[in-house]
């Protein structure tokens, strides 16, 4: 039932062109962009943060990489973009695992004063216009979760992260998410539930969202009866 309203959905132009899922390290991001994307046959964009060549040495001493990890960031995101427009990838359907404003969230945790404001200095010269997502997933989950996840998959750079570096990039992402009205917005209450591999859970999830148009939602999965 739920393949046959997403098709009709699309036969009639009313899927949402562009989905972006965003949330702090270990929320589920990229796994649950691919998802998406397999159901609703859409392609990907994701962040690539695997080439960042100063993100190990931001793990092993934040202080001294954190503004050249976040310039890299930038620089790639900016790429990234032009590229996209200059092939026009953006008119097709798309998922992303990133918003381009969690760039400059995760510059103001990480930065120091006078860093960022260089930083905001470059951004603000750069001029980053990316589209707005036709609808934004915010994954939320408490630190422990997090730190739990980061820790099961295992990838070696980031098991360095300082638990209290969890806290305040968990609690940047509230805040930022608290504000936000550039899109419509699903905040998913992403702790105790399953999306990567629950098959309810995950269709429960495309179900509420294929009913958002406007405004600030939220989901929590209804038990099974």
């Amino acid at each position: 039932m739920l393949t046959e309203r997403i098709n009709r959905l699309r036969d009639n132009g009313e899927l949402p062109r562009f989905i972006a899922v965003e949330g702090p390290i270990g929320a589920g991001k990229t796994t649950l962009a691919q998802r998406l994307a397999d159901t609703f046959g859409f392609d990907t964009l994701f962040e690539r943060a695997d080439d960042n060549p100063f993100l190990t040495r931001f793990y092993q001493d934040p202080a001294r990489f954190a503004l050249q990890t976040e310039l890299f960031f930038l620089f790639q995101r900016a790429d990234q973009l032009r590229q996209l427009r200059q092939q026009d990838l953006f008119s097709g359907p798309r998922v992303a695992d990133f918003l381009v404003d969690k760039n400059r969230l995760f510059a103001e945790v990480n930065l120091d004063e006078d860093e960022f404001a260089l930083y905001d200095n470059v951004y603000q010269h750069m001029l980053i216009d990316a589209p707005a997502p036709d609808l934004v997933i915010y994954l939320q989950a408490p630190t422990p979760v997090l730190r739990q996840r980061v820790l099961k998959r295992g990838n070696a750079f980031e098991q360095r992260i300082d638990p209290g570096y969890l806290d305040r990039l968990n609690d940047a992402y509230t805040r930022f998410f608290h504000f936000y009205d550039r899109a419509p917005l699903l905040i998913v209450n992403a702790a105790e539930i399953d999306l990567v591999s629950g098959d309810a859970d995950y269709q429960q999830l495309v179900a509420e969202l294929l009913d958002i148009r406007t405004g600030r939602h939220y989901f929590n999965p209804r038990p099974l009866v």
